[in-house]
């Protein structure tokens, strides 16, 4: 087993007590909620006739069902005003703090935390969301619950849990210009699997990693999760202390200096032993694109859809659905494949720097003949600060749609859906069938400046064609 990892140091620090079993009553420190998962979590407290436990360390945001073009109340959907509702009331009840519409503060629930400074290392996390491993771009354990864990939260502020193994992912060298933290993150998920992380926490370590900024690094612990972690997570540095200095609920004055050392202590130790370790070369990395139905049907932009044969026999069933699925044929290149609507945003890729990129590929361009393409902020403060950088402008100004925020068509609980069977170039994190809101939609994931650049281009199309 690990030793001496971040991973273990967490855990070992929020360990309330062992259970029958070989599981661990684990303490959270912060329980992020919102408005889907929530409701019939409430619901189990009342029957039991409990209270939240810690009403102080519990956040609430809505994000998931709230439309990004008309967010005037009554919301217009009749299920989502019943949703936002009922979590208004179950807030002000067990006095809850919630970021609500209109607060400035309201967003995507793993978007706020971290701009708030909620986020902090050596935390345990819980949200019932299954990229709640965003958050362990800090230096933190951050697990996707279900419903009834939401509740036990609540409940009891713990969560019963085996613990895992720690996986080092090793990434020498650094990323090349037009190549950014998502196609890193779905290369490793395109070279180890959707289930290859299965029982494993993932460190991702190394000089690649290093010189990433903040939201780069949430980008990559966002979509371990995709990969079969239960978690992933990045040691914390001096990136990580300056990007939470001065944030709302980050620690202040005296207080700030004390965080910081107890912080650098929590990096896994030099001599640290892993449970399993793989080494990647960043410099080799191409912008990458899914064209299948896993997050690990992926290949460079600049390669073509693989043979059956070609693949390891236990994908290659999978391979055949998704080749009928999504309409490709083997051998055939991605590059090129037409585009008909563009979606910029979600808890992967909706923050300041992935729309700074983005818009860098849309000013002076103009999106293409027929092509749907809108940008979603991924919170308030997002939009806030996009719009005072004039993005917001460079954006309508090349034809895209400007949006209010939330998840939008990530899931498309809301009314951003493909129709029929649209193909997506999408920033979100996930392309399995159905997901963007159509039985038949086909979603093709990549980078926001690659979304970007098949929205002017209409097709996919390599970035790095269109960059300075």
């Amino acid at each position: 087993m690990s030793l001496k990892t971040l991973y273990d140091k967490i855990w070992d620090l929020h360990k309330v007590t062992e259970l029958p079993g070989g599981s661990t009553q684990l303490f959270i420190g912060l329980h992020l909620i919102h408005e889907v998962t929530s409701p019939q979590a409430f619901a189990g407290l009342e029957e039991r006739n409990l209270k939240v436990h810690s009403p102080e360390r519990t956040i609430a945001t809505v994000d998931h069902i709230v439309p990004t073009t008309d967010q005037v109340r009554p919301l217009e959907d009749p299920l989502a005003e019943q949703m936002l509702q009922t979590l208004e009331s179950n807030c002000k009840k067990h006095l809850i703090k919630f970021f609500k519409i209109g607060s400035g503060n309201q967003g995507i629930v793993h978007v706020i935390a971290p701009e708030q400074g909620l986020t902090q290392p050596g935390m345990t996390i819980a949200c019932g969301d299954s990229h709640t491993s965003t958050h362990g771009a800090f230096g933190a354990i951050a697990f996707g619950i279900g419903t009834s864990q939401v509740r036990d939260v609540l409940a009891s502020q713990t969560l019963p849990m085996k613990k895992l193994k720690v996986r080092r992912l090793w990434f020498d060298g650094h990323l090349k210009k037009g190549v950014f933290a998502k196609d890193l993150i779905l290369h490793v998920i395109k070279k180890l699997g959707v289930k290859g992380g299965v029982g494993y926490a993932y460190e991702f370590a190394g000089p690649a990693i290093e010189a990433l900024s903040m939201e780069e690094r949430m980008t990559i612990c966002n979509m371990a999760i995709e990969g079969g972690a239960r978690c992933g997570y990045i040691n914390p540095d001096q990136t990580t202390f300056n990007y939470l200095k001065g944030r709302k609920y980050a620690p202040k004055g005296k207080n700030w200096e004390a965080a910081i050392l107890w912080w650098k202590s929590l990096r896994s130790d030099l001599n640290a032993k892993y449970d399993d370790e793989k080494k990647f070369d960043a410099c080799s990395i191409e912008p990458t694109v899914t064209w299948g139905i896993t997050p690990g049907q992926a290949i460079s932009v600049n390669e073509i859809i693989p043979e059956k044969e070609s693949l390891d026999p236990n994908d290659q069933l999978l391979a055949d659905e998704a080749y009928k699925y999504m309409k490709l044929e083997p051998g055939q290149s991605i590059e090129g494949l037409p585009i008909d609507v563009c979606f910029i945003g979600s808890c992967t890729n909706g923050r300041l720097s992935d729309l700074q990129t983005a818009s860098e590929v849309a000013k002076g361009r103009r999106v293409a003949k027929g092509i749907k393409a809108f940008v979603v902020p991924g919170s308030e403060k997002v939009a806030q600060e996009a719009e005072e950088q004039g993005l917001d402008i460079i954006f309508k100004a090349a034809g895209f749609e400007w949006r209010k925020p939330g998840c939008s068509m990530c899931l498309a609980m809301n009314p951003d859906k493909l129709e029929k069977d649209q193909i997506s170039a999408s920033s979100s994190n996930r392309n399995f069938k159905g997901r963007q809101g159509s039985s038949k939609g086909r979603t093709l994931l990549m980078s926001p400046a690659m979304v970007a650049a098949a929205a002017v281009t209409g097709s996919v199309i390599d970035v790095r064609k269109l960059l300075s």
